[in-house]
Parts: structure tokens; sequence; C-alpha cells
């Protein structure tokens, strides 16, 4: 086995699958799967918001457009505090609305997962979670995104030690499934 692989190997035992509300974790950071304005909206992202109270609005609304009302363009992340969660912050990203993939999408949805674990690292945060960005209005296919979401944060820990523990959280049993099954083949030991 190469050291390649056992950095994966040990990556992936960092990483775990949770069933449940990502707004009662307490973690570090949840990340919130965002739309470019930052404003709230559905899903993952109202429940958040609502959770979190309307001090999180005005701390969104508080950071620099990179262009008209958009705070946060797809692939990117913004961190804020995470004022009445039980985390302390909330990791804002936006992922891609699948158009068939061929638009980039794949890319995209792998750089949310990078840049949410950068901005963690950069503040110092040891335990993240994640919800599945992009499955619930946005459309991507859920066993895609699932691998997506498991190789990209078990490769992007297996380059970092800062954090610690990822906890992919799944709303609903597609999900769940998803999540399991990819971490289960990110987990087996390579042939040699």
């Amino acid at each position: 086995m190469s050291e390649t692989d056992e950095n994966s190997g040990a990556a992936a035992g960092r990483v775990r699958v949770w069933s449940g509300d990502i707004t009662t974790l307490e973690v570090d950071a949840i990340v919130n799967a965002a739309n470019e304005t930052l404003r709230g909206g559905g899903g993952v992202d109202g429940a958040i918001h609502q959770a979190a109270g309307p001090e999180l609005l005005r701390a969104c609304l508080a950071l620099p457009e990179t262009e008209t009302d958009v705070r946060c363009p797809t692939g990117e992340a913004r961190i804020t505090p995470g004022f009445d969660l039980p985390a302390r912050f909330v990791i804002h990203t936006v992922g891609p609305v699948w158009d068939g993939g061929w638009r980039g999408e794949p890319m995209l949805l792998a750089s949310c997962y990078r840049q949410s674990l950068r901005a963690a690292a950069e503040a110092g945060l040891c335990s993240v979670a994640f919800p599945a960005v992009s499955c619930g209005a946005y459309g991507y296919p859920i066993p895609e995104a699932c691998r997506i979401a498991v190789e990209t944060v078990v490769g992007a820990l297996a380059g970092d030690d800062t954090v610690e523990e990822v906890t992919l959280v799944a709303w609903g049993v597609a999900v769940r499934s998803a999540l399991d099954e990819a971490l289960a083949r990110a987990t087996r030991t390579p042939p040699r």
C-alpha cells in the first residue's frame, strides 16, 4: 500500500455519515447549501437561517458582493458566525444547479466541499458538518453528488489534518444510502 493510499484510508476514518437535522449538531461549523445572494431560501438554507435567527441574514448581507446581489459565487464558500445554532460558525457554499453535467457541475460541486474545508481550516475549526449540497432543489443526481462529496472530502482531509472530523448529513433514505455506499468504497483497502 502506498503512502497516498494510507493517507486516504486514515482520512476516510475521519468522515462519518449521520441522519438528521444539521441545525442540531454541536460542531465547530455547519455548511449551508446556500444561493448566491446569501439571503436565505428553502430547504437546508431556510432551516439554517430559521435556527440561527435574524442575525445570520444580517451577517450574510454584510459580506461584500462580487457582482450585483452575488455574495458567494457557485463553487465558493463564505463563513459567518452561527448565532443561535449549536455550531459556532456557518460556512455558506453555493452548489451548481444540475443541467446534465455538461456545464462543469462536477468540478463546481467538488469545489464547494474543498472551499468549505479550506474556510474551516483557515478559521482553525476541527469539526464540520455538510448537507448533501445540490441534491435538493438544484436537482443533482444523488448517487453522483454523494460520490463527489465523499471523494472530495477524503482527498482534502488526506492533505490537511486541521479539520479532524467531517459529518456528512443525510436527510432522507436515498441520500443516506448513497453516502454510506460512497464512504464504504472510500474506506476499502485498495488492492496491492
